[in-house]
């Protein structure tokens, strides 16, 4: 008997053979460990988060009626002979003294400036024109090469709300 346990310890068919065929068994399994890390689910919680920002972006935006105040800067010394550019209150336009049509507007500027496109443009508007409108004459400056502009308005004293 006591071979028949000494067979077992020291290397028979049950004893520690056993156990290197259950490591076998355990080096042959098919469960390999991943160390890969599965993005789909990350990808798809950041479309959701840029769908939902997409969304509420144009949403946060909100329109304010603004009524805007006179300035309180300091004045800037004016040229000798400045030249003003006024959108009167029917959106017509005058170069100096002289009413100008908007196509006309820049060879009047090339009049009034000697063909000097660094000088710098005064544009006054009427209270009553419209943003776009002063926008609109901000454009014909640019298109007709005049990037020097300044706008004019009341001294902050003589401002009424």
């Amino acid at each position: 008997m006591a071979g028949g346990l000494g067979g077992r310890i020291g290397g028979a068919p049950g004893g520690s053979g056993a156990r290197r065929g259950l490591r076998r068994r355990a080096d042959d399994d098919d469960l390999v460990e991943a160390h890969e890390i599965n993005v789909t689910p990350f990808i798809d919680v950041m479309l959701v988060l840029l769908i939902i920002f997409m969304v509420a972006a144009p949403l946060a935006t909100v329109d304010i009626g603004v009524d805007l105040p006179a300035s309180t800067a300091e004045q800037q010394p004016r040229p000798d002979k400045p030249v003003f550019v006024t959108v009167k209150p029917d959106l017509v336009l005058a170069v100096g003294e002289e009413t100008v049509a908007r196509d006309g507007l820049p060879a009047a500027l090339e009049n009034a400036t000697n063909g000097n496109k660094d000088d710098r443009i005064f544009l006054r508007a009427d209270k009553s024109v419209s943003y776009g409108e002063l926008m609109a004459v901000m454009n014909l400056l640019r298109d007709a090469g005049y990037l020097k502009i300044a706008l004019v308005g009341l001294d902050g004293g003589d401002a009424k709300p």
